[in-house]
């Protein structure tokens, strides 16, 4: 087998023109057997074997710097770069990592989760180059879904005025996660479409090769001819070279000889180029070809041979209640509408889309855009739902504060994902979006202590009228708690006790409610009594469970899955401050100054102590310590 030969670039550069579509075979069915066990980002993956193969085997990397816009669409790249041994450990603790990891290998020259960032890296990754004297090419990898991106079209600007040596591969699959919506998607259909124009392109192209080299005017005048009949006949690329840059395409995706010829053509020319390349999301595996937004990122496990993917039993997800109940508020209010920008599958928006179609914007890949388009729908009397992935989120900071929140616009966050997200790692984690949420004037930040009260927020926010709401829920499924027929609305800013004890107190958000009674029985087996609070509201905060709880000095813990830098354990010690009340005993448990990296959500609980066993014993120490105080 070649596969077993390749450990680096340099051997798949000694292999001939005629054996690279083996190896790609041998890719896919090695991609498809480990994922198989491990889970991953399976068809993004099979879509770029080929592409892939024939940047190694022209350029040299790592000097050659090959820029992935998402890092989850790197496997091929993984395999020819020495990591193939160490796929049984795809994205599990201390295993490989499933997105481009810069401390993993030289050959990962750039680290992105996020979509739109390669041609801002490449713009810099060329001009560092040209400052240092340098030679080496600078490749960005970016699908056609990442192009919705403004941060994307800023780089091309940029990019087309400087006019430096680098290329962009316009990885064109005609998905993100989900099909991809809007007007360069319209655009691009047509560029892949209009088989004529191409043709005239093609003709154009070889009748001016005819014309002999010629100066002065009658040169500028042939450059003249090309330019009208390039405009009249030839669609193709058009966007891109008023961005000012050369382009080359479509070009078949799988077709290696043709690849390959076409880079060589573009490595002639001078300036930036774009080579427009048309690949299959999930080829070779008929199962991921039929259904690629399934198989995009498949979390478990899965039989080779059917297809079938293997899901644990249980309560549903967060994800499906927030789904379920949000069909159930709009059925009976009119202004609930949904926004998500390019996840209506990860949001578990779909079943919304089918009940109400003229209800559902889909936006693409384009955070900021959602959120400023949701500040003008409650200005004009709608109930905008965004429903966002907490790591995403990050992208429109500006647009919540300046657009949503400045102005008390009544905008419903649906914050997914939010605390640990397991495999997918550092640059997926919701920890930050508390601390950068809740110092914003006029925004109430909330977060349910199962799924049940899921439903019950999401009542809380459609009926809050007094601006900006956000219900932040986990990547994780329910803990099976029985339903009630009809979601009722919870007062603003009260918490609940559902424990009682006067040993200390825990006053824990979220699925950390549920870790605060585990650690809670762990220590009535002792005889101590730890009274558990659902913070539920981070903001505004219960300031008469407070003021109560420091009037008995009992000691206190914050339990949160978030950054502990600016969280709701930080909000706690700012409110005692500013009522000027000294010496409360509280210790703060969540998410510590680093970026957790992948594991399962389990595990990456562990490393942080936010384990039922880790809690009790911290609550010990913790009660000790404030007898030591008073005696």
């Amino acid at each position: 087998m070649l596969l077993e030969k390749i450990d680096s670039p340099t051997d798949v550069k000694k292999l001939a023109l005629p054996e690279l579509p083996q190896l790609a075979q041998e890719i896919r069915e090695f991609l498809i057997e480990k994922l198989s066990a491990t889970g991953g980002h399976l068809a993004p993956n099979l879509g770029v074997v080929e592409l892939t193969l024939a940047l190694h085997y022209l350029y040299d990397s790592p000097k050659d710097k090959l820029i992935y816009d998402v890092g989850h669409q790197a496997y091929v790249h993984k395999i020819l770069t020495g990591r193939k041994h160490r796929f049984d450990t795809l994205r599990q603790k201390d295993g490989l990592c499933g997105f481009v990891k810069r401390s993993e290998s030289e050959h990962d020259v750039w680290e992105a989760g996020h979509s739109s960032t390669s041609l801002s890296a490449a713009m810099g990754m060329a001009l560092a180059r040209d400052l240092k004297g340098e030679s080496n090419k600078v490749i960005a990898i970016i699908g056609d879904g990442a192009l919705t991106g403004g941060m994307a079209l800023e780089a091309l600007n940029h990019i087309g005025h400087e006019k430096r040596n680098l290329m962009v591969v316009l990885n064109d699959n005609e998905m993100s996660i989900a099909p991809n919506v809007g007007a360069l998607h319209d655009y691009l259909s047509k560029v892949r479409t209009e088989k004529i124009y191409r043709k005239a392109k093609e003709e154009l192209d070889w009748l001016l090769r005819k014309v002999p080299a010629i100066g002065g005017k009658l040169a500028k005048t042939a450059e003249r001819v090309r330019d009208s009949l390039k405009y009249l006949v030839v669609p193709d690329g058009m966007l891109f070279e008023e961005f000012g840059l050369k382009y080359f395409g479509p070009v078949d995706g799988h077709d290696l000889p043709k690849l390959i010829e076409t880079f060589k053509q573009a490595d002639t020319v001078q300036g930036p180029v774009l080579v427009h390349v048309i690949t299959t999301k999930g080829k070779g595996y008929s199962h991921a070809e039929a259904d690629s937004h399934k198989w995009h990122g498949i979390t478990g496990t899965y039989k080779i041979e059917s297809g079938q993917v293997v899901k644990p039993v249980g309560p549903p997800m967060y994800t499906e209640v927030f789904g379920n109940v949000l069909i159930e508020l709009a059925e009976q209010d009119s202004r609930i509408v949904a926004i998500t920008p390019a996840m209506p599958g990860g949001s578990g928006l779909l079943k919304f889309a089918d009940k109400f179609p003229d209800r559902m914007f889909d936006v693409g890949i384009a955070e900021q855009h959602a959120a400023t388009m949701s500040a003008a729908l409650a200005m004009e009397g709608m109930k905008p739902v965004f429903a966002v992935y907490s790591t995403f989120l990050q992208r429109a900071y500006d647009q919540v504060v300046h657009d949503i929140c400045r102005q008390n616009l009544n905008v419903i966050f649906a914050i997914d994902r939010a605390g640990f997200v397991g495999s997918d790692g550092e640059t997926h984690h919701g920890v930050f979006d508390i601390a950068f949420l809740r110092h914003i004037p006029n925004m109430v930040l909330m977060m349910p202590k199962d799924e049940n009260e899921l439903r019950n927020m999401m009542k809380t926010a459609v009926d809050y009228s007094d601006g900006p709401i956000a219900v932040r829920y986990p990547r994780i499924s329910g803990i099976g708690v029985e339903m009630d027929v009809l979601p009722s609305p919870i007062e603003i800013g009260t918490w609940e006790t559902v424990r009682d004890g006067d040993y200390a107190a825990v006053l824990a958000v979220g699925p950390m409610v549920q870790v605060a009674e585990e650690a809670a029985d762990l220590l009535k087996r002792e005889g101590l009594n730890v009274r558990v609070i659902n913070a539920r509201f981070i903001k505004p905060l219960d300031e008469a469970i407070l003021l109560s709880l420091a009037k008995e000095r009992i000691p206190m813990m914050v339990l949160e899955e978030g950054s502990v830098l600016g969280g709701l354990g930080s909000a706690i010690l700012e409110f005692y401050s500013f009522q000027n009340i000294q010496s409360v005993p509280v210790q703060i448990v969540g998410v510590p100054d680093v970026f957790v990296e992948h594991a399962s959500i389990k595990e990456q609980r562990a490393m942080v102590g936010l384990t039922a066993e880790a809690v009790a014993q911290q609550l010990s120490s913790l009660a000790v310590r404030k007898r030591q105080r008073a005696t």
